[in-house]
């Protein structure tokens, strides 16, 4: 897998680069103080991950995020904690907060590996071919799987596509979010977010910033607070307590 690191603060550059050496085998095609630099490298060069800051001059890295290729992921470094949701609202599929921690870094990289082994050509091409009350049907190698509504944990978007976590498996198919939760019960599946549903049977807890469930912690977005609490206390307990 290659990266780049994008990032104004030189020194914030080196140390990231020396801890991606120290954790993983993830080639770094280059670093970048800006956006438009980066830029004007992919325009020629081809990368799977972006480590992307997100206060830098000209061009943030959230308006740079919104002009990568649907097949770039990225994960965003910042010293400001309050970046998170809006980061997994642009699909990044992780979030560092600076100083990075070498144990989170490498949890990040493992992730980026698995979801880019998913993006291959072999899994992109995967379609929904049909739903039922009970589960949806998912085209892919010319074979039919068969995926139960139940066994669905939760529902991630990814630029273009869509990551079904289920209990025992992750599978990628090309469709947007929006799009996938029409095709799912509407009174199970609960959108919290741009880029996350959730299957309510499996919410373990919540607080008014997270949802957590089997060790994941998924955002819970200020536009979808208000329904999701309505929806899944049956209205009582309020968003505002």
């Amino acid at each position: 897998m290659t990266c780049i690191i994008v990032d104004d603060e030189p020194l914030a550059r080196a140390e990231l680069q020396a801890l991606i050496k120290e954790v993983s085998t993830v080639e770094i095609l280059g670093e970048f103080s800006s956006a438009p630099a980066a830029l004007n490298f992919l325009t020629s060069n081809t990368v799977d991950l972006i480590f992307l800051d997100i206060e830098m001059p000209m061009v943030s890295g959230i308006e740079f995020a919104s002009q990568v290729s649907a097949t770039t992921l990225i994960i965003f470094t910042t010293a400001y904690p309050q970046y998170a949701l809006k980061s997994y609202e642009l699909d990044a599929i992780d979030y560092l907060l600076k100083p990075i921690d070498t144990g989170r870094l490498n949890k990040a990289i493992m992730k980026a590996e698995v979801y880019r082994n998913m993006l291959s050509d072999s899994t992109v091409k995967n379609t929904v071919e049909g739903s039922t009350k009970d589960f949806i049907m998912i085209k892919s190698d010319r074979r039919f799987h068969k995926i139960k509504f139940e066994e669905i944990r939760f529902v991630e978007a990814l630029k273009d596509y869509v990551v079904i976590h289920m209990i025992n498996q992750k599978l990628i198919t090309a469709m947007n979010l929006k799009t996938f939760h029409q095709k799912l019960p509407q009174e199970v599946f609960l959108r919290i977010s741009k880029s996350y549903l959730v299957n309510k049977d499996f919410v373990e807890s919540f607080d008014h910033q997270l949802i957590y469930m089997n060790g994941n912690e998924l955002p819970l977005g200020e536009v979808y607070k208000k329904d999701f609490f309505n929806r899944y206390s049956g209205g009582s307990i309020s968003p505002e307590m």
